[in-house]
């Protein structure tokens, strides 16, 4: 019955010695990392867009009036001359208005020339003294008021033979028709556009950047403009750079000026500009080590990036100096050696001296790309 007891109580000190006891820890786990292995490739910041000849001025134009176009005398491709015909719209209306205020202006000039000589008689009639003076600025204020209305209705005929001439749509500059948006038949609104216009004169070459171009692009920068297919080089320098993005493309126009000196491409023209970026401009031409933004972390104040050591297999932390970028790469120029082996994505989960594995796709080898993709054109 002791040796029962005995055991017994030996059972229950072990349970509350081991529910007292710390848990054992738990394995940290091993991570599958990707990486790649630092090679040297040549730095080159030639860019090339494709963009197109514009003109340097191009003008929209509508008729100043509403109407239904009765003739219409360009067509597209048509090159025009100052001050010349386009579109005609019905102006019947208009001269009818016209009519209208050239009949009330001779109204109201035969109401002034009787009020002026009714003033001319009573004056005299005011000098022998055969009337009153109030009497006489009677017939002043009549004369006056008769004066306004002249005056009125001279306006309102200019108006209307304004109106009538906005009916007829001519040419404000000499250039090319590059667009026709209304038809013969058409009902237009004032304002509405009919023609666009191609002024003659300068010619710019306009293409689209996306955004992490956009800095390399700024007023002035000299660039080099090939004609497609003829393979002709001009001389360009970027006279305007958009401040917003297109909606649709988010992408930013930029316009380089052709110089004046050279024979310019035709309208519409396909052209190749290219140009030498200024940022990392003394590296152009050298072999260097470039790695994807996504294997950069900021580490204090600066940048560091993760190394593999095959041999252990951990990681540690290597830091970096960044020259520029180039796209979505980054120039290392300093920190690094080819054949070394940096850990390219999921870096900020990572931990110095962590254990982990070499990525492996499925159904492929091991991920260890060498860093040395092509420059970006």
């Amino acid at each position: 019955m002791k040796k029962m007891i005995f055991v017994a109580a030996l059972a229950a000190i072990s349970l509350v010695l081991s529910a007292c006891s710390k848990p054992r820890p738990t394995d940290e786990p091993v991570r599958a990392v990707k990486v790649l292995t630092v090679g040297l490739d040549t730095f080159h910041t030639d860019t090339e867009y494709a963009g197109e000849v514009r003109a340097r001025v191009e003008a929209r134009l509508a008729f100043r009036v509403g109407g239904k176009i009765i003739t219409r005398q360009a067509e597209l491709g048509q090159r025009v001359k100052f001050g010349q015909v386009l579109a005609q719209l019905d102006s019947q209306d208009y001269k009818l208005a016209v009519d209208a205020a050239r009949s009330q202006t001779a109204a109201a000039l035969t109401n002034r020339d009787l009020a002026a000589a009714e003033f001319k008689r009573y004056r005299d009639l005011r000098e022998q003294s055969f009337i009153s003076p109030a009497e006489l600025e009677r017939r002043e204020a009549t004369l006056k008021a008769s004066q306004a209305q002249l005056d009125q209705a001279q306006s309102q005929l200019m108006t209307q033979s304004n109106q009538a001439s906005y009916a007829v749509l001519v040419a404000n500059v000499a250039g090319v028709v590059t667009a026709v948006e209304a038809e013969v038949g058409q009902v237009v609104a004032a304002g509405t556009p009919v023609f666009r216009i191609a002024a003659e004169g300068d010619r710019d070459a306009v293409f689209a950047v996306p955004e992490d171009r956009l800095v390399s692009m700024q007023p002035g920068l000299k660039m080099r403009v090939k004609v497609w297919p003829e393979n002709t080089e001009l001389s360009g320098v970027v006279r305007e750079v958009s401040a917003s993005a297109d909606p649709v493309t988010r992408t930013f126009q930029v316009k380089v000026a052709l110089s004046g000196n050279q024979k310019s491409p035709a309208l519409g023209a396909t052209v190749n500009v290219s140009s030498t970026a200024t940022s990392g401009a003394g590296l152009q031409g050298k072999q260097v080590i470039k790695l994807p933004t996504s294997a950069l972390r900021q580490e204090g104040p600066g940048t560091a990036v993760w190394l593999l050591d095959p041999a252990s297999m951990t990681l540690r932390s290597q830091a970096v100096k960044i020259a520029t970028a180039d796209g979505n790469e980054a120039v290392v120029a300093a920190g690094l050696e080819p054949g070394m082996q940096v850990v390219s994505a999921g870096v900020h989960v990572l931990s110095a001296g962590q254990k982990v594995t070499l990525y492996q796709p499925k159904g492929g080898a091991m991920l260890n790309a060498p860093a040395t993709p092509p420059a970006a054109k």
